[in-house]
C-alpha cells in the first residue's frame, strides 16, 4: 500500500488521473477473473516496472472493496511470466529475478520464443488474461485498447493493458514519485531495452566529453522528449561494416546531429491580426538551424494567459527547448511569464535579483511598492547574465524567454545566449546545417516517385520542395549536417533523370548561381 499512500500524497495531479486509470482497469480485470486465470507479462523494463507496482497495488485495494482484511496478504499471488532470452541484457536478467526475491513473485521461466511459451503455457495453466505492459507509442500497441482479445493464429486470451496512454514521462514520474527501484541500465542512459543487439544508449542523453575518454550518459528519466524514448534501438554496426553512404558517420553521430528539436512560440494578439509583422520568427528559426537543431513547431497564441499555457506545456514536453518571444512587460495583455508559470504548475513570485536589474532600465518610472515586471515563475526561473545584457535573459527549464522587439536586439541576445550556452551548457551545440538546392521545371508528378525514394536513401537529409509562384520551377532543398551528404543527394536525384533537368541555385547569392547537373 505503500505505492497508494505516494501517489495520494504527491502534487501531480496528471499523475494522480493516469494512476487512478490504471488501477481501475486492474480492478476491473480482478472483477472479471479470477487470481488463477491472470498473469503479468513481466519483461525486466520500466514500463513492467511501473505496472508491476500498479498491479499490486490494485490487488489489495480490490480486496479492501471485496471487505477481505489485507493485514495478513503478504504475497503478490498473480503469476509472472518471464521470457529469458539469451540475448537479454544481464542486468535486465539481474534486476528480473532480484525484483522476483524482493516481493514474494511466482514466476514461469519460458526459454522459447513468446508465441510458442504462451501456447504451451496456456494449455497447461487456466490463463485466460494477461496483463502487459503495452503504451501508446510502442510497435505493438497498434489498434489495441485496454481491453483486447489476442491477435489471430494465438492462442486465445485477453490482452490487458492498464497503462496503454501512459507517457514516457508518466512512466518515470511514477517512478521517481514512487522511489521503486528499476534496472540500472536506465542510469546509464539507455531509454528503451531491447536485446544486447539492437539496443544502445540514447544519444540525446550523451553529456560532452571532451578529454577522449569514454562517453557517458545522463539517466533516462532526464529525457526531456518521449518521443526519442526508442532513439536508442539501432543495430550495433562496427565501423567496418558501416552503410557505404552513411559518409562513415556512426548510429550515435547521427542521432546527436538529427533529433535534438526545439519549439519556437511567438505571443501576440497584433501578429495574429495581421496588424503587425512577425519579424523576430523568421530570424530565429534561421539562428535555431545554425546550431544544427531541427524545428519541430512554430506557433503564434494570444496574449492570454490560458493560451500561452496551453502552448508552452505541449511544447516543453515535446522538445527538448522552447523559444519564446513577445507578451513580456508591465501592460495588462504582457501574459507570457505568466503562461509559462501556469504551464508548470508554479506561481508567479518577486525576485529580488530581477528587480534589481530592472531599476536601470525603469528607474523612478516604476509605481507601487514592487515592479510587477520583476516577477517570475517561482522555482524554476534560472537568470542569464551577460555583460552585454542590461536585463538578463530568462530560462525556465527548457524554456527560454526572448525579449527582443526587433531583429537587432534578436541578433544581441541570441549572441550572448550561445557565448553563456558555450561556458555554461545551456544546451548542446551541434553541427550546423547545411543546404544544398536544385530547381527543376519537371511537374510534381514526374519527381514525386524518385523524391520519395530518395527521402529513404538518405533519412539524415531534410529534402523539401515548393514554388515561388504556381506557373514558377519547382526548388528541391537539402537541408543536412554533411556538405558531401548533401552533394551525394542532388547526385543521386540527378542520375534518375536526363543531364540537365535540373540546375543548382544559390539562394544566399544576390546573382543567383545556375550550375546544370
Amino acid at each position: 500500500m505503500e505505492i497508494d499512500k505516494a501517489i495520494r500524497n504527491c502534487n501531480d495531479r496528471r499523475l494522480k488521473t493516469k494512476y487512478n486509470n490504471a488501477i481501475y482497469v486492474v480492478k476491473r480485470a480482478l472483477a472479471l477473473y479470477s487470481t488463477e486465470e491472470v498473469a503479468f507479462s513481466f519483461n525486466g523494463g520500466k514500463d513492467s516496472t511501473v505496472l508491476l507496482h500498479i498491479l499490486r497495488a490494485a490487488f489489495f485495494l480490490h480486496k479492501e472493496e471485496e471487505g477481505c482484511s489485507v493485514d495478513g496478504l503478504e504475497k503478490f499471488p498473480i503469476r509472472i511470466i518471464y521470457f529469458e532470452s539469451p540475448s537479454a541484457f544481464p542486468e535486465i536478467n539481474s534486476f528480473t529475478y532480484d525484483t522476483a526475491t524482493n516481493y514474494g513473485l511466482v514466476m514461469d521461466i519460458i526459454q522459447t520464443d513468446f508465441k510458442s511459451g504462451l501456447e504451451a503455457l496456456l494449455k497447461s495453466r487456466p490463463i485466460r488474461a494477461i496483463f502487459l505492459g503495452v503504451r501508446i507509442g510502442d510497435p505493438t500497441a497498434v489498434g489495441q485498447e485496454q481491453f483486447s482479445p489476442s491477435s489471430p493464429g494465438w492462442p486465445p486470451f485477453m490482452r490487458v493493458n492498464p497503462i496503454l496512454d501512459w507517457s514516457y514521462r508518466d512512466v518515470w514520474a511514477f517512478i521517481l514519485t514512487c522511489k521503486v527501484q528499476y534496472c540500472s541500465l536506465y542510469d546509464q542512459g539507455y531509454t528503451s531495452i531491447g536485446s544486447i543487439h539492437d539496443t544502445l544508449p540514447n544519444a540525446l542523453l550523451c553529456i560532452s566529453n571532451s578529454s577522449g575518454s569514454k562517453e557517458k550518459f545522463r539517466p533516462a528519466y532526464l529525457l526531456s522528449d518521449g518521443r526519442s524514448e526508442r532513439a536508442g534501438r539501432a543495430k550495433r554496426f562496427s565501423p567496418s561494416v558501416l552503410n557505404p553512404k552513411s559518409n562513415g558517420m556512426s548510429n550515435t553521430d547521427l542521432q546527436k546531429q538529427s533529433m535534438l528539436t526545439a519549439s519556437v512560440i511567438a505571443v501576440g494578439d497584433e501578429i495574429l491580426f495581421g496588424t503587425v509583422k512577425d519579424q523576430l520568427g523568421l530570424s530565429l528559426r534561421r539562428k535555431v538551424h545554425s546550431i544544427g537543431w531541427s524545428i519541430s513547431h512554430t506557433s503564434i497564441v494570444r496574449n492570454d494567459m490560458d493560451s500561452v499555457a496551453e502552448e508552452v506545456e505541449l511544447r516543453r514536453s515535446s522538445d527538448e527547448m522552447v523559444f519564446i518571444y513577445g507578451g513580456v512587460g508591465p501592460l495588462f495583455s504582457d501574459a507570457t511569464l505568466g503562461g509559462i508559470a501556469k504551464a508548470f504548475g508554479v506561481r508567479l513570485a518577486p525576485d529580488e535579483e530581477f528587480e534589481e536589474y530592472l531599476r536601470h532600465p525603469i528607474g523612478e518610472q516604476c509605481t507601487g511598492d514592487r515592479n510587477e515586471m520583476a516577477q517570475l515563475p517561482e522555482g524554476i526561473t534560472e537568470l542569464l547574465h551577460h555583460e552585454k545584457l542590461s536585463v538578463p535573459l530568462i530560462k525556465c527549464h527548457n524554456v527560454i524567454v526572448l525579449t527582443a522587439t526587433n531583429i537587432m536586439e534578436l541578433d544581441l541576445q541570441w549572441d550572448c545566449l550561445i557565448e553563456l550556452t558555450r561556458t555554461g551548457d545551456l544546451f548542446p551545440l551541434l553541427e550546423p546545417y547545411k543546404s544544398k538546392h536544385l530547381t527543376t521545371k519537371l511537374s510534381d508528378v514526374e519527381i514525386a516517385p524518385s523524391l520519395a525514394k530518395l527521402c529513404l536513401e538518405f533519412p539524415d537529409i531534410h529534402i523539401g520542395c515548393y514554388r515561388e509562384s504556381r506557373s514558377g520551377p519547382i526548388i528541391i532543398s537539402f537541408q543536412g549536417k554533411n556538405e558531401e551528404r548533401n552533394q551525394l543527394a542532388t547526385e543521386a536525384l540527378s542520375k534518375k533523370f536526363q543531364p540537365g533537368a535540373f540546375s543548382e541555385i544559390n539562394l544566399h547569392s544576390p546573382e543567383t548561381l545556375r550550375l546544370k547537373f
